[in-house]
């Protein structure tokens, strides 16, 4: 699967989400909801490989790379330190980022399993779509950086703002 296919993924789960809302299938909207935000992360992880190469010259597990854990995904894709600003200057203008990131965080993979009720599933819905404070709307800022050809983008290898460090190996 590659970066386009995992965004147009991303997109559509998402919308599926709201459909089983719609349809009060609270469970699997709450899990559908939470893998959008997988396929949006893994997608900018994979952007990262393509543009930096950083998994060659780290000599990194790409093993790693099929986590659905969303803190290592962020740190795998390259966002952790921009995870950590958007997480304080939402802190300073109110928190409603910081909520919505709690709420996404709580997300598992094996929430396939477990009854969620309409509440559950409806706070998820709203932390990862709320414009414009919601977590895929944040992730999607990095989509339109990650193609950069001028070296300006969230990839490039300039330190500074936007620069990316490399995630942890090993």
């Amino acid at each position: 699967m590659n970066q386009a296919e995992l965004r147009t993924l991303a997109e559509e789960r998402i919308e599926d989400a709201k459909v089983l809302l719609d349809g009060e299938r609270w469970e699997f909207a709450y899990y559908v909801a939470g893998y959008a935000v997988e396929c949006a992360l893994k997608s900018c992880v994979l952007a990262r490989m393509i543009h930096t190469g950083w998994v060659f010259e780290d000599k990194a597990n790409v093993k790693d790379c099929l986590t659905h854990d969303f803190g290592k995904l962020v740190e795998l894709s390259g966002l952790k330190a921009e995870l950590d600003a958007q997480l304080a200057a939402s802190t300073a203008a109110g928190g409603e980022f910081v909520g919505y990131w709690g709420t996404v965080s709580l997300w598992r993979v094996t929430t396939r399993y477990a009854a969620k009720s309409q509440a559950e599933a409806e706070a998820l819905y709203e932390a990862i779509t709320h414009d414009p404070h919601g977590v895929l709307k944040w992730i999607r800022t990095y989509w339109q950086k990650t193609g950069s050809t001028t070296g300006t983008g969230c990839w490039s290898s300039s330190s500074g703002p936007g620069s990316m460090s490399r995630p942890p190996v090993g």
